[in-house]
C-alpha cells in the first residue's frame, strides 16, 4: 500500500521515546516533515538526527495552557503549513482509585487530555485549510475498566469521546479525526514491568514475556512499530473514508463491543 505523503507537515507529541519515537520514524519514512514535541530537548534532538526528513524540535511542556498554541505557531513559522497532528503525549500513573491523589489526577488529565484538546483547537483552522487529519493515541483501558488503571482509563475514555466529537465536526470542516487504542506495548515502561515480574517470580525476562501476556488472554505484547504503522495509514489518503474510528491494536485484549 502506498503511504508516501512527501511534503506534508505533522506534529507528533511525546516524540522523544517509545511509541512516539516509532511514530516519528514511520512518518519520516513516508516522506512527511515533522515537528517533534516533548519535554526533553536532548532526546528529541537524538530522534531528529536519526530521521531521514526535515524536523523541527520543540522542547515544550504541553501541560502549560499556552503551550499547544505556541507549538502550532512555531510549526507555521518554520514550515508555513500544518497537515496533521498526532496526540501521543502523556501516560497517566497506574494506581487504584483510592490510592491516587488529586495532584496525580490533575497531572493525568493535564498532559494527555487537556494538552490534546488545546492542540486540536489551535491546529483546527490550519488543518481545515489543508484538509488534514488528527490521530490520538488513547489506550485499551479507555474501553475496558480495571481497578489498577483508574486515571488511565478515565483519561483515555475522555480522549476517545473527544475523538468522536471532533470527527463529527470534521465531517463539515474537512478534517479527519481518528484514535488508536494500544494494548500492552513493549516500551521502556513495559520493559521495566517485565523485568520486575521476572525478578519477583525468579524467572528469565523471556519467560516473563511469555507468561504475562497469557495472564491477560493474549498471545504476546505488541511493538511500538505496530502502532506507528497504523498511524501512518490513518494519516494517509488510503484512509480517506475513515472518520471517527477507534482502532484497537491490543492483540485481542478488548473483547467488548
Amino acid at each position: 500500500m502506498e503511504l508516501q505523503q512527501s511534503g506534508k507537515v505533522v506534529i507528533v507529541t511525546g516524540a522523544s521515546k517509545g511509541i512516539g519515537r516509532a511514530i516519528a520514524q514511520a512518518l519520516a519514512e513516508a516522506g512527511l516533515r515533522l515537528v517533534l514535541a516533548a519535554r526533553s530537548r536532548d532526546a528529541l534532538e537524538a530522534v531528529a538526527a536519526s530521521l531521514p526528513t526535515s524536523c523541527l524540535v520543540q522542547a515544550i511542556d504541553l501541560c502549560e495552557p499556552a503551550a499547544p498554541a505556541a507549538l502550532v505557531a512555531a510549526t507555521l513559522a518554520h514550515f508555513g503549513q500544518l497537515d496533521g497532528v498526532v496526540n501521543n503525549a502523556g501516560m497517566p500513573m497506574r494506581g487504584d482509585f483510592l490510592s491516587l491523589s488529586d495532584t496525580q489526577w490533575d497531572e493525568a488529565f493535564a498532559l494527555k487530555f487537556f494538552a490534546a484538546q488545546r492542540l486540536c483547537r489551535a491546529a483546527w483552522p490550519h488543518l481545515m485549510a489543508r484538509q488534514g487529519a488528527i490521530v490520538s493515541i488513547a489506550g485499551a483501558a479507555g474501553r475496558t475498566a480495571h481497578s489498577d488503571f483508574a486515571a488511565i482509563g478515565a483519561v483515555n475514555a475522555a480522549l476517545l469521546t473527544l475523538t468522536k466529537v471532533l470527527a463529527d465536526r470534521g465531517v463539515q470542516d474537512g478534517v479527519r479525526v481518528n484514535a488508536i487504542n494500544p494494548g500492552f506495548i513493549v516500551t521502556d515502561r513495559m520493559q521495566a514491568r517485565l523485568n520486575g515480574f521476572a525478578q519477583q517470580q525468579g524467572i528469565s525476562v523471556d519467560e516473563a514475556a511469555r507468561r504475562m501476556p497469557q495472564a491477560f488472554g493474549i498471545s504476546r505484547f505488541g511493538a511500538p512499530e505496530e502502532i506507528a504503522a497504523a498511524v501512518a495509514f490513518l494519516l494517509s489518503d488510503a484512509a480517506a473514508y475513515i472518520q471517527g474510528a477507534i482502532l484497537d491494536i491490543d492483540g485481542g485484549l478488548t473483547r467488548t463491543l
